[in-house]
């Protein structure tokens, strides 16, 4: 049975309260049902239960990808949710050993879904322009155990990127469409590419420059996901639910 080492992600949870900790050796997790010493869960298997220092119950989860993205990173800018991210990480034909350019890395929610496509052989580059975003962006992803998957740099699209040959693409800045000569040079030909725009007009200013750059097969989505209240003798869709994120925008590097 797979056993809980150091630098594991954890999630402790009591069916209500739900806490998640990088296991590090000597280190002690406070909260207000009591501490918990993280060498007294190395060792134990997934599923085992722990007991804080107060008499507190906990279950030892290992939280999936979407457990940490949406209930344990720390959101510093709007998230890519999962329902995009992932249809994100399939258009754009993400695997292992891939070489991958992103622009925008926001709280790194994205970064992390794409990490895992890619995941051992493949490298994201990383460029972000705000030094605060990118490194709460690296602490979110270190939570994620992808850190060796992701290259990070404070960068500006302004200027030619330092790299070359990206065999994809994926870009959230706000006006992407001024900097399509210095992402184009960075593409390899035919390669895919992506970005998230929140509203109609930028939409429009990104078309126009895809097709004045001689991008091709070009594509703008949206997409939605509707909850249900799991309760069998009042099943109905849930009150509130996360519906316009963003329109995504897709191309090929053509002529």
């Amino acid at each position: 049975m797979d056993k809980i080492k150091e630098n594991d992600t954890v999630e402790l949870t009591n069916g209500k309260d739900r806490f998640f900790i990088k296991i590090e050796k000597g280190k002690v997790y406070s909260t207000h049902l009591g501490n918990i010493n993280h060498d007294d869960i190395i060792g134990k298997e997934w599923g085992d239960t722990i007991q804080t220092h107060s008499g507190h119950n906990f279950i030892l989860i290992k939280p999936s990808l979407y457990d940490i993205i949406m209930y344990a990173i720390k959101r510093q800018t709007q998230i890519i949710y999962p329902k995009d991210s992932g249809y994100i990480t399939l258009k754009l034909g993400l695997r292992n050993g891939m070489k991958v350019l992103e622009s925008g890395i926001g709280s790194g929610a994205l970064t992390i879904v794409m990490a895992n496509a890619l995941y051992p052989d493949g490298r994201i580059y990383a460029y972000e322009k705000e030094e605060k975003f990118l490194n709460n962006a690296l602490k979110n992803i270190q939570l994620a155990g992808f850190e060796n998957t992701v290259n990070a740099f404070i960068f500006d699209l302004a200027n030619p990127l330092p790299e070359k040959n990206f065999d994809a693409a994926f870009i959230d800045v706000r006006e992407p469409w001024l900097y399509l000569d210095n992402i184009k040079e960075a593409l390899k030909k035919g390669a895919p590419i992506g970005f998230l725009l929140p509203t109609t007009n930028q939409v429009i200013e990104l078309l126009k420059g895809l097709k004045n750059h001689g991008f091709i097969n070009i594509e703008v989505q949206e997409l939605f996901v509707r909850d249900y209240k799991p309760i069998f003798d009042r099943f109905r869709p849930e009150d509130r639910m996360v519906a316009h994120t963003g329109y995504l925008i897709f191309a090929k590097k053509g002529f």
